[in-house]
């Protein structure tokens, strides 16, 4: 989540990939020249929303509070502000097809409300909800714009946290395939590319772990002061284990019961994050690629081999959940993609601090401390800042491959924030430049890389300082406003001559990496975007 809005942490796998190595050799960044035009037929360019942090309405037509409606009503959320009007979306997605429309945007991804949509987490649909989400595609399909649905971003439904602990139970699977097969039957004839859930590696730790998003549950000593109950030691990893098998069992139901008529794919979203050694002593490299494997083997390595890593294994012991044969053959293969949220890199090391006991927590697992840059203090729970490492992105996606195979991906976020909010947003250019760049790079490599959106379409309220943290938007949004105005940014008129205008994109050495100066690229000035295009809006 570098993104946005919160503090997150890591996880990760093997040592030097190629990958690597070449970054180790290179001199730089290496110079490129391209257009839209040089990206392969198929390939989608598009933005990204949330429905918690777009929507707003929180409590009108029927929607029921979710997890996140308790958080930020409890006083406990670390800024000031909910999500209870959030961008107004509710009210104002027709000017925001509109905007879009005029961005030149090819997709667009949204999330559901399952509090909306099915307000008690099960049973009788809400059909006030379901005209919102329905009245929402049928704008997007008049705009010509592919619509890419996600069915879960943080926000459970209350009843079924209250009735029996959500995810860590695994009557959530049952639940949450039930709500899918609402989506898949309701909105399929319109939209043909599916994610179940959200960046589950992230949730498991700040969700469960130390506790600082909803449901906010953690256990003496491990996490924050504001948690409502939880067993640090254990509850991470019986939510991925339910949310593998929730997304595996919403995936056999679509192959089984839609797909063959609706043409779409469905697959699996996870945060990513490349992660270089801070030093080259063993123990570091070793943190290294154990937290890969936390960050990308956790999710991945079940879904191509049926089985947790033994490294998790490892880690983990008899506090991980295992997978059943029929379990196993369920969760293998059970994606069409895999959909990357990736915003930047940071140097690891171990943790020599880490006490090793049977009762330990995710945290202490991956026993790794992070940094953006060498000089940092280090912590064990990532805080984002405005850093860019475009060769981590291209790093991360030649790991995969590498990996687990050339699986198709989707990059569904990647994105810059901002304090300031200015329309003269020329860093945020130059970060979509360089990363969009090293993804065409990554394709010319051989990776099946399918598409890539931008976070954020607009500005959103942040899940970790709401309406005053770092603003991500292509389109400001004006909060201190009644009526929420938007007013595109100069990145929203640049997007609009790459997709439309074939405007050539020139990324050179202005932010060259050499060997072992990852550091420096993190605070290199930001050189002036470098497109030219026919035309301007």
């Amino acid at each position: 989540m570098e993104r946005r809005r919160r503090p997150l942490l890591l996880f990760l796998s093997p040592w030097p990939p190629p990958p690597l190595l070449l970054l180790l050799l290179a001199h730089g960044v290496r110079p490129l020249q391209f257009t839209r035009k040089d990206f392969p037929d198929g390939f989608a360019f598009g933005t990204a929303t949330a429905a918690y942090q777009y929507e707003g309405a929180a409590a009108e037509d029927g929607r029921s509070t979710s997890i996140w409606d308790t958080y930020t009503h409890s006083g406990t959320h670390p800024e000031d502000g909910t999500g209870d009007v959030a961008c107004d979306g509710y009210h104002k997605y027709k000017e925001d097809v509109k905007l879009m429309s005029e961005t030149g945007l090819e997709a667009y991804r949204l999330t559901i409300s399952w509090s909306r949509l099915i307000p008690n987490g099960r049973g009788a649909v809400n059909p006030k909800g379901l005209q919102f989400y329905n009245n929402v595609i049928n704008e997007l399909v008049k705009a010509g714009i592919q619509i890419q649905v996600a069915l879960y971003h943080l926000d459970l439904p209350q009843s079924l946290q209250d009735e029996y602990g959500g995810w860590i139970s695994p009557k959530v699977v049952d639940d949450f395939t039930a709500y899918a097969d609402v989506c898949f039957r309701e909105f399929g004839d319109r939209v043909a590319h599916w994610t179940t859930v959200l960046e589950p590696n992230i949730m498991a730790q700040s969700c469960y772990d130390i506790g600082i998003l909803p449901p906010n549950r953690c256990s003496y000593p491990y996490g924050s002061s504001n948690c409502t109950g939880g067993n640090s030691t254990v509850e991470p990893y019986l939510f991925m284990h339910h949310s593998l098998l929730a997304h595996a069992s919403a995936v056999r139901l679509y192959r089984e019961k839609y797909q063959a008529a609706q043409k779409g794919i469905i697959g699996i979203n996870m945060y990513s994050m490349w992660l270089y050694p801070l030093t080259y002593s063993v123990e570091d490299v070793g943190a290294t690629e154990r937290a890969k494997q936390f960050i990308y083997g956790w999710i991945l390595h079940p879904l191509v081999f049926g089985d947790y890593p033994d490294t998790i294994k490892k880690a983990a012991g008899s506090r991980l959940p295992f997978f059943s044969n029929n379990e196993s053959e369920l969760v293998t293969n059970a994606f069409d993609f895999i959909g990357l949220n990736h915003y930047t890199s940071v140097y690891s090391n171990n943790n020599d601090n880490t006490i090793k006991t049977p009762l330990q927590d995710l945290t202490a697992d991956i026993s790794a401390l992070f940094r953006v840059t060498k000089n940092d203090t280090p912590t064990s729970v990532f805080e984002p800042g405005s850093t860019e490492d475009p060769q981590g992105l291209e790093n991360a996606l030649e790991y995969i491959r590498e990996n687990y195979g050339n699986l198709p991906i989707y990059i569904q976020e990647n994105g810059k924030g901002a304090l300031d909010g200015t329309l003269d947003d020329v860093e945020r250019i130059s970060y979509l430049e360089q990363h969009i760049a090293a993804t065409l790079r990554a394709i010319r490599n051989g990776v099946n890389v399918k598409g890539y959106s931008v976070w954020s379409f607009m500005d959103l309220y942040e899940l970790f300082g709401g309406y005053n943290e770092l603003h991500y938007g292509l389109v400001a949004v004006d909060f201190g406003s009644e009526e929420r105005r938007r007013q595109p940014r100069r990145s929203a008129r640049w997007y609009l001559d790459f997709l439309k205008n074939n405007a050539v994109i020139r990324v050179d050495d202005g932010l060259a990496v050499s060997a072992g100066s990852h550091a420096q690229l993190l605070v290199l000035p930001i050189p002036k975007p470098s497109y030219s295009a026919s035309g301007r809006f």
